[in-house]
């Protein structure tokens, strides 16, 4: 099998990629991720998930290469990463009572092929309405700053929410696995029978 690359720093995505079983190289993309005028929420991600695989692929020129990037949508506004506790408590008041949509980019780029796949995964989460008390509990216990929307789900963060929606729970993580393991099919890779 080809070295199988995770275009991300993410260690949740790491984490969740590892229930697949493949062995992987984690390597951080450096790009632009800055939203273009005009760019809704699925298009930014998609574009944002091709952009993380094809910056990759110039280390790793024979490799099969994933990307992945993510945005909350609260009331037609685009969420991204909170990266402090002020804007994380903005964010999860905003969405108390709410349904919140994610959006995951997905790409899977053959490096050696020049094949490209890609698709966008949403996946809705539905507060409760929450006080400020709790959102500031919630946000000491977890810190999640550096995750879309500001919350973990993974972890307390579904104490949150009052009903999922979406084919995959691991979407809310940033890597939508079953989505991924049909764009790994697409390239000849079976992850039930890797050591065949």
């Amino acid at each position: 099998m080809q070295t199988l690359i995770l275009g991300s720093s993410s260690p949740f995505r790491a984490e969740v990629l590892k229930k697949l079983g493949i062995d992987f190289i984690q390597h951080a993309p450096d790009i632009d991720e800055s939203v273009l005028e005009e760019e809704t929420a699925p298009s930014l991600v998609e574009r944002l998930a091709k952009q993380k695989a094809l910056a990759i692929a110039k280390d790793y020129p024979e490799a099969l290469i994933i990307g992945s990037d993510q945005v909350a949508v609260i009331d037609g506004k685009i969420l991204g990463k909170p990266g402090n506790h002020e804007t994380a408590v903005k964010q999860l008041l905003s969405a108390s009572g709410k349904a919140v949509t994610f959006y995951t980019g997905l790409a899977l780029y053959n490096a050696q092929s020049l094949t490209m796949h890609h698709l966008v995964e949403p996946f809705t989460v539905h507060f409760r309405s929450l006080s400020e008390k709790q959102i500031h509990f919630y946000l000491e216990q977890e810190k999640p700053y550096q995750c879309a929307g500001s919350f973990k789900s993974e972890g307390l963060g579904i104490a949150l929410f009052t009903k999922l929606e979406g084919d995959d729970p691991n979407s809310l993580i940033g890597l939508p696995l079953i989505k991924l393991i049909e764009l790994l099919n697409k390239e000849g890779i079976d992850v039930l029978q890797l050591n065949e």
